[in-house]
């Protein structure tokens, strides 16, 4: 600390009537924002017995989130360079940060989880992120708080910016909050299902090109698919496309048919959501076994499992409101190609063991 003000160059200005004091306002500010966060993270909501007010919830919120922001802003720029605030001004600075963070996690408890889980947890993820944010900012202030303004202060300062304005694209309702869910879905199934296309695309030992020229290729089937293998992956690409059909499908039908208008219907968006989340992981666990060399045993367990999934899925489809007449006809067409897949892949399989 005395190298710091040596090297700052501000006269008799010393770590102990200032730096040292100044700290300790900044230091409990530290330790409420982390007890609030974690409260924030693992907390749950009030539950509202009368009407609750969604849009009031957004303007309060927004305003919240605004003052966080311009109190980092405050915070840093004292801390930007010579001469330091006082003990005093750094009481109040650190009392008026804690209070914007005080009143973003109140109004952040409003929110009931009767407007939505997956709602809820995207709100909550938000509010923990800028939470996160001023805590690393006064991290770095601590750190080297008699320098002038360091990279890290201008990249803290700016990834609490950053997190508050992450607010604007929030959703708004339970609807929009589950459509996240699914588009997010939709990206990593199909990033699967074009990896295993571009891997069967490239039909030569994948590598020949790691070979010196006097090695013969290896006749090693652990590097690449015989007949057989590729006879297998069939069925199972066309259940990975039908778990991708159905994610575009249910987009369309919640884009469509959802409703949040009664407890019931925001429920079974929450239970669309929950559900769907498994299925990336299930595409994806698919998809690793298929590379070689093959594992036909580890092929069949998760070709059940992908299956059982999506049969699961799309009976949670067929029982909720965003299923009308012309989504049944889809849900029944899937339903039948997710058994056609899995009994083609259970018999191929049990030709080759």
């Amino acid at each position: 600390m005395h190298q710091a003000v040596q090297n700052t160059n501000v006269g008799d200005m010393s770590a102990d009537n200032c730096g040292g004091n100044v700290s300790v306002p900044l230091r409990n500010l530290l330790n409420s924002i982390q007890c609030i966060r974690d409260r924030v993270r693992d907390g749950e909501s009030n539950e509202s017995d009368g009407a609750f007010n969604l849009s009031n919830f957004w303007d309060t919120l927004n305003q919240a989130v605004k003052a966080v922001s311009q109190e980092a802003t405050k915070l840093s720029l004292a801390f930007s360079q010579p001469p330091l605030p006082s003990q005093q001004d750094g009481e109040k600075l650190a009392e008026s940060t804690l209070k914007s963070v005080l009143s973003l996690s109140t109004v952040y408890y409003w929110l009931p989880k009767s407007q939505g889980v997956s709602l809820r947890r995207q709100v909550r993820d938000a509010t923990v992120e800028v939470l996160e944010g001023v805590l690393q900012l006064v991290e770095v202030i601590l750190s080297s708080p008699l320098q002038s303004l360091s990279q890290d202060q201008l990249t803290s300062t700016g990834s609490v910016w950053s997190a508050c304005d992450h607010f604007a694209q929030l959703p708004q309702d339970n609807k929009a909050a589950v459509l996240i869910v699914l588009s997010n879905q939709v990206g990593v199934v199909k990033d699967a299902i074009e990896e295993i296309e571009q891997a069967l695309s490239e039909a030569q030992d994948p590598f020949i090109d790691v070979l010196d020229d006097d090695q013969e290729p290896r006749g090693n089937q652990d590097t690449y698919w015989s007949e057989n293998d590729r006879r297998i992956i069939g069925p199972c690409q066309g259940l990975m496309k039908a778990s991708a059909a159905c994610l575009r499908k249910l987009t369309s039908a919640v884009k469509a048919n959802g409703d949040v208008t009664t407890s019931q219907h925001l429920a079974q968006l929450d239970d669309l959501a929950d559900i769907t989340k498994e299925m990336s992981p299930g595409v994806d666990d698919l998809a690793l076994c298929l590379y070689p060399p093959m594992d036909y045993s580890g092929v069949e367990n998760n070709v059940s499992k992908l299956a059982a999934l999506l049969k699961k899925v799309l009976e949670i489809i067929r029982s909720s409101h965003v299923c009308g007449e012309s989504q049944l006809t889809w849900v029944q067409f899937l339903d039948g190609a997710v058994d056609h897949n899995l009994q083609k892949a259970k018999d191929l399989i049990q030709q080759d063991i």
